[in-house]
């Protein structure tokens, strides 16, 4: 929530970054800021309430779908098919946070509308359309141990990282081997001044061109986010506030009840395999069919998922056959972003590369 607040709650509908545009409007000339300066602006940003619009566009160059043909009737399927659909073309949301325990996200469409409720530690999904909720409850205990974590991870900081400002310095240094980072032009984002923070891979394998950070000259909150792809015009993925209110909103927005006559479903909340024998012995690799094995560096990073961890439904799901392609070694899906590589094992490869690179790993 420090750092991305404008993706993050957005994300947990669509688990990607989405956009909008730079509004448009009279020049914007703010003092300069360095690099640092402005990863400073975040870092001591205290903003946790606020709401406002999120309007969305992507061009990942993703095939046409036809959802309903041969579409099984299962949650997967349904999974599958609102992500496609909010991947591809303009969506609307309106979103409202209430500090770190509480936020809403709503999806209107034309004659339905999509809820995501988080209010401590319950979370409820809704969907109009279907008439269907479901209800998770975190658990205390994940609650705890995640800040267990973030407290010994603190203590380990050497002294010269105890400031914020050292921290930004670390955080430019780490990324500068794979990213040269920059300030872009000034901008408004939503009605407010903006400067924007531009990462760019100085790796030519890449499929990612730059991201553009614009942060809020006034309070240091992420407005908007923007992902070019290489030899792409347009924008391939965005995300940004179009209106933006700091007030907190109305505290009856995260006591979510459903209607009397929804379906609603409470499955136990995930946990933690408690081992396999490849867990056991220490032996993470994809042939121990232990977690997944991430090879390469910075943008050019590939992820390999073992056969044994990708779930047996994916690859009897009638999207791929038009979501992919068949390719020497298996079936591949290519985006203006990301390249996906199932391979005839059952392994998947996937990274911002060629698919040629996939290819190589498998091998």
């Amino acid at each position: 929530m420090k750092w991305l607040p404008a993706i993050v709650v957005p994300a947990v509908v669509v688990a990607a970054v989405i956009a909008v545009p730079l509004a448009a409007g009279a020049a914007v000339d703010l003092p300069d800021k360095t690099a640092e300066q402005v990863l400073l602006l975040v870092n001591d940003s205290t903003v946790s309430i606020f709401s406002g619009t999120v309007a969305q566009t992507t061009d990942l160059g993703l095939p046409s779908l036809d959802l309903g043909a041969g579409m099984p009737g299962t949650s997967s399927a349904a999974a599958v098919s609102t992500a496609l659909e909010l991947l591809s073309g303009s969506h609307e949301f309106r979103v409202y946070v209430g500090g770190e325990s509480q936020s809403r996200v709503q999806i209107k469409d034309r004659m339905a509308e999509r809820d995501v409720v988080r209010n401590g530690s319950d979370v409820w999904l809704y969907d109009s359309s279907t008439n269907a909720a479901t209800h998770l409850s975190i658990p205390a205990d994940l609650a705890a141990t995640a800040q267990a974590k973030a407290a010994e991870l603190e203590s380990q900081l050497p002294a010269d990282l105890s400031s914020p400002a050292q921290l930004a310095e670390r955080f430019l240094a780490n990324l500068d081997p794979s990213t040269a980072v920059s300030v872009g032009t000034d901008a408004r984002v939503a009605g407010r001044n903006v400067y924007q923070l531009v990462l760019t891979p100085k790796a030519t394998d890449s499929l990612v061109a730059s991201v553009s950070i614009a942060v809020d000259s006034e309070t240091g909150l992420p407005l908007q986010v923007t992902v070019e792809a290489r030899g792409q015009s347009a924008p391939a993925l965005q995300v940004g506030f179009t209106t933006i209110d700091f007030s907190a909103p109305n505290a009856d927005l995260f006591d979510f009840v459903p209607p009397v006559t929804a379906t609603v479903t409470t499955p136990a909340f995930p946990t933690k395999p408690d081992g396999s024998a490849a867990s056991d012995t220490g032996d993470h690799s994809p042939a121990a069919g232990g977690s997944p094995v991430i090879t390469g560096t910075g943008w050019s990073s590939i992820i390999e998922v073992p056969a044994l961890a990708v779930p047996a439904e994916v690859g009897d799901n009638p999207v791929l056959e038009q979501l992919t392609e068949p390719v020497a070694g298996g079936r591949a899906l290519t985006t203006s972003l990301l390249t996906v590589f199932l391979a005839t094992d059952g392994r998947v490869f996937a990274g911002a590369v060629p698919l040629a690179q996939l290819q190589a790993a498998a091998e």
